[in-house]
């Protein structure tokens, strides 16, 4: 399990390298993003991931970890707008959307441990076009709670899919990195 975490721990600080840049860029722009904007946005990087799995062709720079490393931070991005609930978009210090961002991945990963101590990295014998199912499957099941206006009967809410779906890219990348 400690190899897990140092790969995890990699694989998000990475992704948050990303993220942190981007902010600097462009500052929390993605702040306007609504829970269905966030849901499409995974969803394209998941799909492409599809695509890129079936077919050889890419005319894209974008490879396939770029686009796991995408999901990750537009889940992380979920997570955190589900916690912001004013009415007004307000943009966040740098300095804050990396505490958030920390919070958010701490969360996660101890999900993960949890999840992993039950399942025993049940993960790591997945092929690689299953975590991109897993992932669609996921933001198709958020897009029917966003219709159903976040009610559930059942079923986990939004922020329970957004953490799975982080998990799963975590995993992807994992996996990618030890056949490199």
């Amino acid at each position: 399990m400690s190899n897990t975490l140092e790969q995890y721990n990699a694989v998000v600080a990475s992704a948050k390298e990303i993220f942190m840049k981007k902010a600097a860029d462009y500052g929390t722009s993605w702040r306007v993003l609504r829970p269905i904007s966030v849901a499409d946005q995974i969803y394209i990087k998941a799909r492409r991931i599809r695509q890129l799995q079936e077919h050889e062709i890419q005319l894209v720079d974008d490879d396939i970890p770029s686009e796991f490393r995408g999901i990750i931070n537009y889940a992380i991005i979920g997570l955190i707008q589900l916690d912001i609930h004013h009415e007004e978009i307000e943009t966040l210090p740098v300095e804050e959307c990396s505490r958030r961002y920390d919070d958010k991945v701490a969360l996660v990963r101890a999900l993960m441990e949890k999840k992993n101590h039950d399942y025993g990295e049940a993960w790591r014998n997945m092929s690689q076009e299953s975590f991109a199912d897993l992932i669609m499957m996921k933001i198709y099941r958020m897009k029917q709670i966003i219709r159903n206006e976040g009610k559930t009967l059942i079923s986990e809410g939004l922020d329970a899919n957004y953490m799975d779906i982080l998990n799963y890219a975590v995993f992807a990348l994992i996996l990618l990195q030890e056949t490199d």
